[in-house]
């Protein structure tokens, strides 16, 4: 069968669905991911098909980096996204027409599950939610939108607040998707969004990440399932220089620092910081560079090693804790390798993370971006190292390494009677359009 996947954001948006493509590349399947050009040549690396879609969040912070700071507040985070998806939405038809024409099944990931939705409901090809974070309303796990409370709030108040969330967030969505599904044919979307079209034993919805660092809530229908994390290993060409593999070698093993795909409005004074905590906790540090959230400030210093990234695979276990941004990708990493963390949330769902983090006593309380100070971050890469929070993280990975991510969520396509069994057939051209499947004419779907 031929799938398409569609997934924006960061690398970290990203890399799951290539673990999960080539997962089903395996099974017989073929796949293509629809994402921002940024991600191109990672997806085309590993052997999948591409398809474009214009999404550059690496040109959005680079323009606007305190995005990111309002990212912590629903409200404030509304209105900045409402107009730079307004603008990158302005080709998602066609574009995403393009990518689905051919398609047996589509999946959409976070923000793309309404592309994919509507593609699904012009094209006539079934379509799966997927999600790195907990979104379907519940009782018991609070909405990761929202700073964790506490203490644990009432289930009514938490199931109505992840209604409230879903309003906020289909107010951001509604100016891009309401062109996109006009250019489709398709009626408008209620004003109150895509989210209760369905009924709720209807809809399919797979979370890629542990349910060893967040059970499922005991209330979601069958239809909603917690995979596992869909992990994608290094690169197999990835060797590291010789000067990093001598640095790991030697001495006490090093604690990692790094943010990612995060840039920061004052990447100088962040860096600061970190050296001045560094010198304050005497410990050995890789530092990632990543897209610029840190600057490189090392100064000759034998105890600092900087590098713009590597494998998170590959070095964190060769590592004794991350410090990092709580993004899900990197969150799961650790918990893999089995690594204490110190989580200073940048964004959206990082300070679930790392609530979720500390809950499981792998992290101390995470730190405030906006406050950080070197005095605070020595402490609790101090008590990030006690005895007790690696002993915590070693137990973890026990439960994350019986997890197979991928494999579950094929296994669950398989069940669900969307996926068959053997060989697929080649994807066309973008510019052929395949209707066997597809109940309306191309005309009449075809984006205007």
């Amino acid at each position: 069968m031929n799938i398409t996947i569609f997934s924006i954001g960061t690398q970290g948006d990203v890399r799951p669905f290539i673990a999960l493509g080539l997962g089903l590349q395996a099974a017989g399947h073929k796949v293509r991911i629809a994402s921002g050009k940024t991600c191109e040549a990672l997806v085309v690396s590993h052997g999948l098909a591409y398809s474009p879609l214009t999404a550059d969040f690496l040109e959005v912070m680079a323009k606007d980096p305190r995005a990111l700071q309002r990212g912590l507040n629903p409200l404030a985070l509304m209105n900045t996204a409402r107009r730079h998806l307004k603008d990158m939405s302005q080709h998602w038809a066609t574009e995403g027409f393009a990518a689905a024409q051919d398609a047996d099944l589509l999946l959409g990931n976070g923000m793309m599950a309404v592309l994919a939705n509507s593609l699904g409901e012009a094209l006539n090809i079934p379509m799966v939610e997927t999600h790195l974070q907990p979104v379907t309303p519940c009782p018991d796990i609070p909405p990761m939108m929202l700073t964790p409370p506490t203490k644990p709030r009432n289930g009514l108040i938490n199931e109505m607040l992840y209604h409230v969330l879903r309003g906020i967030t289909w107010r951001m969505l509604s100016a891009a998707y309401g062109p996109v599904r006009k250019s489709l044919n398709l009626a408008p979307l209620p004003w109150y969004g895509p989210y209760y079209r369905q009924k709720k034993q209807d809809r399919r919805i797979l979370y890629g990440y542990s349910p060893a660092l967040l059970a499922p809530s005991k209330s979601w229908p069958t239809g909603v399932q917690v995979t596992g994390n869909w992990f994608l290993n290094g690169e197999s060409h990835w060797q590291p220089s010789a000067a990093l593999a001598l640095f790991l070698a030697r001495g006490d093993k090093p604690i990692y620092i790094g943010f990612g795909s995060m840039l920061s409005d004052d990447t100088d004074n962040l860096s600061a910081i970190i050296y001045e905590a560094l010198a304050l906790s005497g410990r050995r540090a890789v530092i990632a560079t990543g897209w610029g959230g840190l600057a490189a400030q090392a100064q000759n210093n034998p105890n600092i090693f900087v590098i713009d990234a590597a494998p998170h695979d590959w070095l964190f276990p060769q590592v004794a804790l991350a410090v990092h941004h709580g993004g899900a990708g990197t969150t799961a990493a650790t918990i893999r390798a089995g690594i204490p963390s110190v989580v200073v949330p940048f964004f959206g769902d990082q300070p679930f993370w790392a609530w979720r983090l500390e809950q499981s006593g792998v992290a101390p309380k995470h730190l405030i971006r906006k406050t950080l100070s070197a005095e605070p971050l020595a402490k609790a890469i101090a008590d990030a190292s006690t005895g007790k929070m690696r002993i915590a993280a070693a137990e973890l990975a026990q439960h994350v390494a019986k997890e197979d991510g991928v494999k579950t969520a094929i296994t669950l396509l398989e069940q669900w009677g969307l996926l068959n069994k053997g060989p697929a057939q080649n994807y066309k051209s973008e510019t052929a359009i395949n209707t066997s499947h597809k109940s309306p004419s191309p005309s009449a779907v075809t984006p205007s």
